[in-house]
């Protein structure tokens, strides 16, 4: 018979992490350049292309967390119902079953969401100009990994940048084609990776005159 010992879901948590911030790195390599081949023919302009993948991350994460604490608060019913050890052993056990229960996620739903915020969006090409479900397949990606984020304890978390903010180094990179002596943000590229506050992956910004 396998012993259990406490230590025991710290060490899955801190796997899990590790997972999830290497696939963070690899949308971020490799996924968002491939929405990006998707995106040029449709859209002539870099920056807008860049914008388009930036707030499909933004709003993929936004959806997810949404879809995952109406989610918990049904699991953590449940499992309190025969859960005999306290409050955070509870919480414990509501992430892991979460977590190794992905089909409780819808995560085409979430898909429809993300696509229908980003046609409000101003900023970005009305419907009729680009259907955005051609790069759906990104936003599944990133929706499924924000979700899995919050399974974590504590949860990891995007920041949400703002055009025009002071370039922040400890947060962001600059894009190569950057002015480099440029104080603030023309726009973000790639959201940085937060843990409690602090960064634990950098993102990607232009910083312009």
């Amino acid at each position: 018979m396998r012993t259990w010992s406490p230590g025991q879901p710290r060490r899955a948590c801190a796997t899990r992490r590790a997972c999830l911030i290497a696939r963070f790195n690899f949308i971020y390599a490799k996924d968002r350049l491939d929405a990006e081949v998707i995106l040029r023919p449709l859209i002539c302009d870099m920056e807008m292309v860049q914008r388009t993948i930036y707030i499909a991350a933004l709003e993929s994460f936004r959806a997810a967390k949404k879809a995952f604490w109406k989610i918990k608060i049904s699991v953590k019913d449940t499992l309190a119902l025969e859960h005999m050890g306290g409050p955070r052993s509870l919480e414990v056990a509501v992430l892991d079953y979460i977590a190794c229960n992905k089909d409780l996620y819808d995560v085409r739903h979430n898909i429809q969401e993300v696509i229908g915020a980003m046609n409000r969006n101003p900023k970005l090409p009305c419907p009729a100009e680009v259907d955005l479900i051609v790069i759906a397949s990104f936003i599944q990606e990133m929706c499924c990994l924000a979700f899995a984020m919050q399974t974590l304890m504590p949860p990891l978390d995007i920041a949400f940048g703002v055009d025009g903010e002071l370039f922040n180094r400890t947060m962001y990179y600059r894009s190569c084609d950057s002015d480099f002596t440029a104080a603030f943000v023309a726009y973000h590229i790639w959201p940085a990776l937060m843990e409690n506050g602090a960064v634990i992956v950098k993102g990607e910004v232009v910083t312009k005159k």
